[in-house]
């Protein structure tokens, strides 16, 4: 096969699973599950389930009724515009890496695919010392700054989502978080602040990985990832649980397959470097914030049926 036709196939395959939220997460899973020396595939496919039950949040009646249509598009362009770019970057060369596996030299296709040269870089040490842990903790560096100056610092995200009020509540009250359920009755995970700043989002990132490799987290979430069909829904795992609140729909009820538009990418590397920190490991216990993440849930949902009864006796 030339190299012509490596990429062809690569570009081909990345753009049938990066459809919407559901296909990205599933071709994450099936990678790891082939290929679990490279980590980060689980970690993406675990942040990137996440991204689809917050994105189907915004069908709730809080979000609904609170909130007016162009705020919630915003939003949901911000989950899915991430997801997307992610995607696009990352996919390419966990299949590059599948097609060379085999003691085979990287930097030519990846070049070609236009892969960071931080990335290339660290494929090529991964390939000749096998560090797997190094490797995850590059991918989690250079995804984040892949999405910094096309999403997160992005004129028109910074102004209409990043400068408002919804989102400020989320990150000051901490409303969101990444979950690691398990159907052993556990829901594990972090919660998220301050996702506008690179370094918080690696940590976090660093964070997420030490939970869920943990012996006490990792048979109990990889049993749910493989048993429980991704929905793009919170009932995915909420039926495992007691949890009285209403249900999000599943995403593809709700949402239209998004035509993004991509652009030239300019080499994050070259714009902005690296820290020395964000490869320095991070190793957490695993905590069950099930209960925590629910309370505040139950307690914006209280918040909203009090506003709406004010409403109701002010009209």
């Amino acid at each position: 096969m030339k190299k012509r036709e490596y990429l062809y196939y690569i570009i081909n395959r990345t753009n049938k699973h990066n459809l919407d939220n559901i296909s990205r997460t599933k071709a994450y899973q099936e990678f790891y599950l082939k290929h679990p020396e490279v980590k980060w595939a689980l970690v993406a496919s675990i942040v990137s389930r996440n991204a689809g039950w917050n994105m189907t949040d915004l069908y709730l009646p809080p979000y609904k009724n609170m909130l007016g249509n162009k705020e919630l598009q915003n939003l949901f362009m911000t989950y899915e515009r991430a997801n997307w770019l992610i995607f696009s970057d990352a996919y390419p060369q966990l299949l590059a890496y599948e097609l060379f596996k085999h003691g085979h030299s990287l930097v030519d296709i990846l070049k070609e695919l236009h892969v960071s040269d931080f990335m290339i870089h660290e494929w090529e040490i991964f390939r000749k010392t096998n560090n797997k842990e190094r490797l995850m903790l590059a991918l989690i560096i250079n995804e984040q700054n892949v999405i910094q100056r096309p999403v997160i610092t992005q004129p028109y995200f910074k102004r209409s989502v990043f400068f408002r009020l919804p989102y400020w509540l989320q990150n000051n009250l901490m409303l969101n978080a990444v979950l690691l359920p398990t159907r052993g009755g556990s829901l594990y995970g972090c919660y998220v602040h301050g996702f506008t700043n690179v370094t918080n989002r690696i940590t976090l990132g660093k964070k997420l990985a030490s939970q869920i490799f943990h012996p006490e987290v990792y048979s109990g979430l990889m049993d749910f990832i493989v048993t429980v069909e991704h929905t793009g829904s919170r009932r995915d795992y909420e039926s495992l649980y007691d949890i009285s609140l209403p249900k999000s729909p599943m995403l593809r009820l709700v949402y239209p397959i998004i035509d993004h538009q991509d652009s030239i990418r300019r080499d994050w590397f070259y714009l902005g470097g690296t820290k020395k920190k964000w490869f320095e490991p991070v190793a957490v216990e695993p905590k069950e914030i099930g209960g925590s993440f629910y309370l505040k849930r139950k307690v914006f949902y209280g918040y909203y049926h009090l506003k709406s009864l004010m409403q109701e006796r002010t009209t």
